[in-house]
């Protein structure tokens, strides 16, 4: 277990990913995060986003009052470790997130209310950071240039040459060979003549 924390905090490292600074996401839960979402382009917005991890609630309304509950729908795992670091957001009472959880408590929220509204706010943030991200990744490969891209050859892109074409094979000629180029016809032998044997008389 320990090699296995290491071996995913130098990985969440090396992603150059800023979705640790969120308050509550350690390297387990970035780690859940980028593994799961891999290209955030994938979600138009935010509420796509939080569709899909599943804090978005769904509406119950029944007669004039709207009823909001927890959305079963969505990657649980992903959710799970929205849960995570909205705990620990609760449990330090230093963080942004016990702060606006105290003040949904106080809005008349239930604790679940308030719990799930702080998780679609800790989506929300994540889909922000994941975006910056993106754009990061983007704005570094431009900058490098067309050297910098995947699958390009190296000679060839620094010197901006396309590579040396291999010289093609007689099979490779469309054109027909000339008469003259053929070789000529070996010359026909004569037919071998018979000899008569002269009996004795």
């Amino acid at each position: 277990m320990r090699q296995t924390k290491r071996r995913i905090g130098v990985a969440v490292v090396a992603s150059g990913t800023t979705v640790t600074e969120i308050y509550g996401v350690g390297p387990f839960v970035a780690a859940v995060v980028i593994g799961y979402v891999r290209d955030v382009s994938h979600f138009a917005d935010r509420d796509h986003f939080a569709a899909y991890n599943g804090t978005a609630p769904i509406e119950v309304s029944s007669g004039n009052r709207k009823i909001h509950r927890l959305s079963r729908r969505g990657n649980r795992r992903l959710n799970h470790a929205i849960h995570v670091a909205a705990v620990t957001q609760i449990r330090h009472r230093d963080s942004e997130g016990r702060t606006y959880y105290d003040k949904k408590i106080a809005e008349g929220k239930r604790p679940r209310e308030a719990l799930r509204a702080l998780k679609r706010r800790i989506s929300d943030a994540l889909f922000a950071h994941l975006q910056a991200d993106a754009r990061a990744v983007v704005t570094t490969t431009t900058d490098e240039g067309p050297g910098g891209q995947t699958g390009n050859d190296s000679v060839a892109s620094a010197a901006g040459s396309h590579p040396k074409t291999p010289d093609l094979r007689l099979s490779h000629s469309r054109t027909r060979p000339k008469a003259t180029t053929r070789p000529a016809p070996l010359p026909s032998r004569p037919a071998p003549t018979q000899k008569k044997v002269l009996k004795a008389s």
